[in-house]
């Protein structure tokens, strides 16, 4: 495939690296456009069912599989001559699945990060993670996929638009070609490191909308929390170099809308959970998938606290999940902050 080569991105080799409810998604929509998809999960078990059944009965049930999509739980398999390879893990898994699978990429793949989330330790976002693992600058520029999309509901169809960000123009415009249908539009941008901060933070916020909408707070709080949860994300964001654009974008307003809002949202409903009084363990033991949130919400607390940045929602949260604060203390000593001007 020659790289630039726009006419490409109708019929490429693409591997999703990873088998929940999204991976399985962007597989569905990838195959649907007759491109041919691998699909890796690091199950074997589970593989070896949706081999046998077609379909993700565990992640996202009701959609059978088209012929264009192979599963396997070998990355070689997955990966070997692939011309774009999503990545679509948790972040705490990244950088070790990401490792594993380098090695049998081609010098000119495609990279692109379809996980919302950063890096606990390093603070790394996961296309930076991909640069710094590459190191190799003949490499096209490592892109991210983020916005307001609800597996299923892309799964089923229904009308989604996303961002596509990458700071090569060429690059994102040919990802731009392989990732759009008629149900699923996607936008370019080349602000990386916005989306991504918008993508992982938003996350965050949606726990603590969760949290109030479980105590019984109504509406008007949680309203509040959306728009004071941009503010927080905008001050880090802007703080990190990212461009204002994107906060009031796909990946950053309108993300932040849905997962805030939306019953599908895992985010919310491990914060509704919370509020309600269960416990954190339970609450996670109890799911079938992984709630970001949580993992980053820690992340998001230390890069705040490294770099001085006023993030009240985010501490409150991180407070509650691994602190044991209360639900009602901790909107209490959100509403009770000094007074201040917008």
């Amino acid at each position: 495939m020659t790289s630039l080569n726009l006419s490409n991105a109708e019929r490429c080799a693409v591997a999703v690296i990873g088998a929940g409810s999204w991976g399985t998604a962007l597989a569905l929509l990838l195959g649907r456009k007759n491109h041919t998809v691998r699909l890796w999960g690091h199950n074997k078990e589970h593989i070896r069912v949706l081999d046998r059944q077609r379909v993700n009965n565990r992640y996202l049930p009701g959609f059978t599989f088209p012929d264009s999509i192979t599963v396997t739980a070998e990355l070689a398999d997955a990966c070997t001559g692939a011309d774009v390879i999503c990545m679509v893990v948790p972040s705490h898994a990244f950088r070790e699945v990401f490792g594993a699978l380098i090695s049998y990429c081609r010098k000119d793949a495609y990279f692109v990060s379809a996980s919302k989330g950063i890096e606990t330790d390093t603070s790394l976002t996961m296309t930076a993670l991909m640069t710094q693992m590459l190191d190799c600058t003949s490499a096209p520029a490592p892109a991210v996929l983020s916005g307001p999309s609800f597996a299923k509901e892309v799964a089923e169809r229904l009308p989604s638009a996303v961002t596509l960000a990458c700071s090569a123009a060429p690059h994102g415009q040919f990802l731009q070609r392989v990732f759009s249908t008629q149900r699923f539009r996607v936008y370019t941008s080349s602000d990386v490191l916005g989306v991504e901060i918008c993508g992982a933070l938003k996350n965050c916020i949606a726990l603590a909308a969760g949290i109030s909408d479980g105590i019984g707070y109504g509406d008007n709080a949680r309203a509040a929390i959306i728009t004071r949860g941009l503010v927080e994300i905008r001050r880090l964001g802007r703080l990190l170099g990212a461009d204002e654009k994107t906060f009031v974008g796909l990946s950053g307003l309108g993300d932040l809308v849905l997962t805030c809002n939306g019953p599908l949202s895992r985010n919310r409903s491990v914060g509704v959970a919370l509020g309600k009084g269960e416990p954190l363990d339970k609450v996670l033991a109890d799911m079938n998938m992984v709630a970001e949130g949580v993992v980053n919400t820690k992340a998001f607390y230390r890069l705040a606290g490294q770099r001085n940045i006023d993030m009240p929602i985010v501490t409150e949260v991180y407070r509650i999940l691994y602190e044991n604060k209360s639900c009602e203390a901790a909107v209490e000593d959100l509403l009770n902050r000094e007074q201040r001007e917008e």
